[in-house]
C-alpha cells in the first residue's frame, strides 16, 4: 500500500506553484530533490512522493494492467489523495504540476488519464501511459490546453519511443499542448535540455497564473 507522507522542498518565500514529483522504480525523493534543484525555479512548493520498497508497481508499464495491480490502483490512488489534500488545503489544480522520471513519469501519465484536472503542467521525463500494446484511453477534454513535456530517446532500455509517440498523440487529442523530445542516443536519465525545457514550461505557467 502507498501511503507514505510525501517529502517536502520549499523554494523561495511564496509558493506560487506546487510540483508534485514521483520517483522512478529503484530510485528516492532524492532523485527528484536532485531534479527540483537543477530548475532552479523559485517560490514552488515542492512535494516528493514516496513508493513503498521504492517500486510503484511490480512489472514492466507495457505489460497487462492486470500483472501491476493491486500496487498500480494503490499507486494512483495515493496520487490522487495527494492532489485532493492540496486542494483541499486551498491550492487549486491551476496552480499544481504533476510529474515524475521513469516510473514516475509513467506513472503520473496514468493518473492523467484517470484523474483529469486543468492542472497547471505536467512533466513526463522518460514516460507514457501504462498497458500493453493495444491499449486505448479515454479522451479527457478536462486536459484542453495543458502543458506538458515528455521525452524519451531511442535507445531508452525502460520506455521505447513508440508509446511516448502514442501518449503524445493521446495528449494531443485531449486538447491538450505537448511537447515532445526523443534523442537519438542518452543514457535513462535526465538531460539539462529536458531540464530547461521544464523550467520554461513553469515560467509560462507562473506568468499565465499572473496575467
Amino acid at each position: 500500500m502507498h501511503n507514505n507522507k510525501p517529502e517536502e522542498m520549499q523554494v523561495g518565500s511564496r509558493a506560487d506553484l506546487t510540483i508534485v514529483l514521483a520517483h522512478g522504480r529503484g530510485r528516492s525523493p532524492a532523485d527528484m530533490r536532485a531534479l527540483a534543484e537543477r530548475l532552479g525555479v523559485d517560490n514552488v512548493h515542492y512535494l516528493f512522493l514516496v513508493a513503498e520498497n521504492s517500486t510503484w508497481y511490480p512489472k514492466l508499464f507495457q505489460d497487462p494492467i492486470a500483472d501491476n495491480e493491486p500496487s498500480l490502483s494503490d499507486a494512483i490512488a495515493h496520487y490522487e489523495s495527494v492532489i485532493s489534500e492540496l486542494e483541499a488545503n486551498g491550492t487549486p489544480a491551476s496552480r499544481i504540476v504533476v510529474g515524475g522520471f521513469s516510473q514516475g513519469a509513467c506513472l503520473t501519465a496514468e493518473f492523467l488519464a484517470r484523474h483529469p484536472r486543468a492542472y497547471a503542467g505536467a512533466i513526463l521525463w522518460t514516460g507514457g501511459l501504462i498497458g500493453p500494446e493495444g491499449t486505448s484511453w479515454p479522451v479527457r477534454p478536462e486536459l484542453r490546453g495543458l502543458p506538458v513535456f515528455i521525452s524519451t530517446s531511442e535507445t531508452d532500455p525502460w520506455v521505447p519511443p513508440p508509446r511516448v509517440r502514442e501518449t503524445h498523440a493521446w495528449l494531443r487529442e485531449c486538447g491538450a499542448s505537448p511537447t515532445m523530445l526523443i534523442f537519438q542516443e542518452r543514457e535513462h536519465g535526465v538531460l539539462d535540455e529536458e531540464v530547461n525545457a521544464v523550467r520554461s514550461m513553469v515560467e509560462r505557467a507562473r506568468l499565465d497564473l499572473a496575467a
